[in-house]
């Protein structure tokens, strides 16, 4: 038997308050429809932490390639954008082995927790100097630097000039504009001209890379990939791929991940109590977050045949999109599943950063600057909140959870009253 048309539910993952809320949703398909197909499109929803890491465990039935994307036709009801199989946009987390072991292993030792950790310094002044003409302004909307400091750090990682700042930042908040669910005809051949340009932009920056003079050890990313070039492990295509996934992997959903992050500090004043009087916990902050309200929503699996899973059959070329934001709120796996909880035991266990060989390998560098974001907040002199006049708001997609507003009121912490001697 096929998965059932559960229309009624899962294709309310397209409506604009689901997209704000998408979490009561979530808990009817984990309670009631663990799979359930959106219509006819042959698109299915997992919704469970066991369904979703069998599916990670067969590969064999299911490609990482991403074939096709959900989104709301012309006429209002959900359909499939069928999208070209090519190498530049089967790279990292849209590639399948042997493939991807080959891009793995290009880019992951630029991106382990030693490397990473050398940008610290680097990006706690980044980070302060933005917070200091944020507050001195009055505060208000904090996503211009939820946006500009992942930017400007995955720029750094690949090698690109600071001088080019505004035009990344555009480009990292881009990527997931494809995915969105709700992209008119117009708008795509808009993202699909701004990619074209952005790509365009990557060669010669590749290009100037292959002319520089830096050893491997030295080398930034960008300038590994050339040399993957030069090797032939990896064509051109496939480094200009590799590159644009890492600007949106490491840009917009590290943005994600700060905007989401501070707006639960700032609805919450014993949280922040907390955090200040244990700031060793801020990582442990940081995880939960990850693990509430994860940067992406979901990813795709293309079936690549006729299989069964949970007892429902499927067939070629259906699509799975696998909710890791619902998996993380499965009360079969965790206490308390919407609470945030600094103790829990093991609290990286979540799958908002991807789970075995598609994990995420720009994680060091979210955790990085989202521990270091929330440590600078907490160690100022004022005090934050929602503006309740002006609440926040998340971008209008289906596939990153992202604020495009986030309005943020500031006000002097009452100092401590001295104390007698």
């Amino acid at each position: 038997m096929r998965a059932p048309l559960y229309s009624e539910h899962a294709a309310e993952i397209l409506e604009p308050d689901v997209i704000e809320d998408p979490h009561p949703l979530f808990a009817r398909l984990r309670s009631e429809h663990p799979i359930s197909c959106i219509g006819e499109t042959g698109v299915h929803l997992v919704a469970t932490w066991d369904r979703i890491e069998e599916v990670l465990s067969r590969e064999d039935d299911f490609s990482a390639n991403l074939t096709g994307v959900l989104v709301q036709g012309e006429d209002g009801l959900p359909a499939v954008l069928e999208l070209p199989m090519t190498q530049a946009n089967q790279v990292i987390a849209t590639a399948d082995e042997p493939r991807h072991s080959v891009h793995r292993r290009l880019v992951q030792p630029r991106m382990t927790a030693k490397r990473i950790g050398q940008l610290e310094e680097r990006v706690r002044l980044w980070v302060r100097a933005a917070l200091d003409s944020w507050f001195q302004g009055g505060a208000g909307d904090f996503v211009p630097i939820s946006e500009t400091v992942p930017a400007r750090a995955v720029a750094t990682v690949l090698g690109l000039p600071d001088a080019d700042l505004e035009r990344h930042r555009a480009w990292a908040m881009m990527g997931g504009e494809m995915l969105a669910g709700k992209v008119a005809p117009a708008q795509m051949a808009a993202l699909r001209a701004e990619t074209g340009r952005m790509a365009r932009y990557l060669a010669e920056q590749l290009d100037d890379a292959r002319r520089s003079s830096q050893t491997e050890s030295e080398a930034c990313l960008l300038g590994i990939l050339n040399q993957g070039v030069e090797a032939r492990k990896i064509d051109l295509a496939e480094a200009i791929g590799i590159a644009i996934v890492l600007f949106g992997a490491g840009g917009e959903s590290t943005s994600a991940l700060i905007g989401s992050s501070m707006r639960l500090l700032a609805a919450d004043p014993e949280l922040r109590a907390q955090l200040r009087s244990s700031p060793d916990s801020i990582p442990r902050f940081v995880e939960e977050t990850l693990r509430l309200e994860p940067p992406f929503k979901f990813h795709y699996r293309s079936v690549r045949r006729s299989c069964k899973l949970g007892g429902y059959l499927l067939g070629p070329g259906d699509r799975l999109m696998l909710l890791w934001a619902s998996a993380n709120r499965d009360a079969s796996h965790f206490d308390a599943p919407d609470e945030i909880r600094l103790d829990r035991a093991h609290p990286r266990q979540h799958m908002s950063l991807g789970r075995g060989s598609h994990f995420c390998p720009g994680a060091h560098l979210a955790r990085l600057e989202a521990r270091i974001l929330v440590e600078e907040v907490l160690s100022r002199d004022n005090d934050i909140g929602l503006d309740p006049d002006d609440p926040p708001r998340h971008a209008s997609t289906i596939f990153v959870r992202r604020l495009e507003r986030l309005p943020i009121l500031a006000t002097a912490l009452p100092r401590a009253d001295p104390v007698s001697i």
